[in-house]
């Protein structure tokens, strides 16, 4: 019998996590992978499609290959103005079942929550699944996302050319994620996504929901050094053009200068860096290197790049090498929708849990649709604060707090349409 107050069915919400973690998992290495557009990905596109469709939804994909689930509204009126939820199902190597994928799934839930109530939204609700967040094949991340929100052409993004050298049109024809919808055809009215925290700040507090406001300011870029090779053992110090020497006081200028000019808020990472020839006896000709620079604070963002850039001028200069920089990624600081994180903490009070308003260090596709609507992000903690990881877990009952407060957002976003 259909009730008359949507709830959620936190049974089978579960169940469907963990169907879908079982998509791309490796029993050698553990977790499972499902990198953007590969077959394993695309298995998981075709779960999630499928259980749109048992929910009746309107299913739309389009041009960047983004999945929509459309519960249509009351009115007319209703279905121009929707509410959208959601999130992403692709992986990085061997990870974790919830990143993304929990978003994506708890949208369903509420969804589904209102279906079987038989309640029809004041607003048409959206469910999305968006191409490419993590931007392990194609760069760059939350590439779907940023197409749909207007801030990369998709005939650019199409032509991206991946670390395995297809172009990623191309692989969304041969998976059958060619859509036809023209990106951010379909504007939210507002947007709301839940997702793990990906960090250990609500575990070590002991809190139950995490109200994030904002997320921080993201900075990528490629640097290589060159030098000469040379002799390790008869090129004395002083005359020799070191490209690993200058990587490693580079690596280590970031730590010490540009991260802490700001040690509680800017964050500077090396992640990739190689060396050329790569033989233990012969001074490296080359080195190159990434950086990953991220602050809450636009100006401070900018003052860490300026710091390393002049950094860079100063030690090529010092050593005799020559230093190029390529960006890869420039992402400015997001804040929230106010009234949606108010709507939040009033849901989590609600509730009686436990919570807290913090930043997101991580990109999320919520940063992205944040260009184009209101926009606001439900956190619930991460065990050790592990993410990317085969380890990455969360409570089940933390999972069904988080996806009902995100349906107790949802139905007091929809009471207010």
């Amino acid at each position: 019998m259909p009730t008359t107050t949507p709830s959620l069915d936190a049974k089978l919400f579960l169940d469907q996590i963990r169907t879908l973690g079982d998509i791309g998992t490796d029993a050698t290495v553990g977790g499972r992978t499902r990198i953007a557009l590969t077959d394993d990905e695309k298995a998981g596109r075709d779960q999630v499609v499928r259980w749109m469709r048992e929910l009746q939804l309107d299913v739309r994909v389009d041009r960047i290959g983004n999945i929509f689930g459309i519960l249509p509204a009351a009115t007319e009126a209703g279905n121009q103005q929707p509410l959208m939820m959601g999130s992403h199902i692709d992986t990085v190597r061997n990870a974790g079942a919830l990143d993304g994928c929990y978003g994506v799934l708890a949208g369903l839930a509420v969804a589904r929550a209102y279906l079987v109530a038989g309640v029809q939204p004041a607003r048409a609700i959206i469910v999305g699944a968006f191409t490419n967040e993590e931007g392990v094949r194609y760069q760059p991340d939350m590439m779907g996302s940023l197409v749909y929100a207007g801030g990369l052409a998709v005939d650019e993004a199409l032509d991206t050319i991946g670390t395995d050298g297809t172009r990623l049109g191309d692989e969304l024809a041969r998976i059958g994620y060619a859509g036809d919808l023209e990106p951010g055809a379909i504007v939210p009215h507002e947007y709301l996504e839940l997702h793990i925290e990906q960090g250990p700040i609500l575990e070590a507090e002991g809190q139950r929901i995490g109200v994030v406001e904002n997320l921080q300011g993201i900075s990528w870029q490629k640097i290589t050094v060159q030098g000469t090779a040379n002799h390790a053992g008869t090129t004395p110090t002083r005359l020799r053009h070191d490209a690993g020497y200058v990587a490693a006081a580079i690596v280590a200028f970031l730590r010490e200068k540009v991260a802490a000019a700001a040690p509680e808020t800017t964050l500077a990472t090396t992640g990739s860096l190689r060396f050329e020839p790569d033989v233990i006896n012969v001074i490296p000709r080359k080195a190159t290197f990434t950086v990953d620079l991220r602050d809450p604070d636009e100006s401070r963002l900018q003052a860490a790049e300026k710091r390393l850039a002049d950094f860079l001028v100063e030690v090529a200069e010092r050593e005799g090498v020559k230093i190029e920089t390529e960006r890869l990624v420039r992402f400015e600081p997001v804040v929230f929708d106010a009234g949606l994180t108010n709507e939040i903490e009033a849901s989590a009070q609600h509730f009686g849990l436990s919570h807290r308003r913090m930043t997101s260090g991580a990109g999320h596709d919520a940063q992205m649709i944040a260009r184009i609507a209101p926009a606001a992000m439900i956190f619930v903690p991460s065990r050790g604060g592990i993410s990317h990881n085969p380890r990455e877990h969360t409570d089940d009952d933390q999972l069904v707090q988080g996806a009902q407060v995100l349906l107790d957002v949802v139905q007091r976003r929809l009471a207010a349409a």
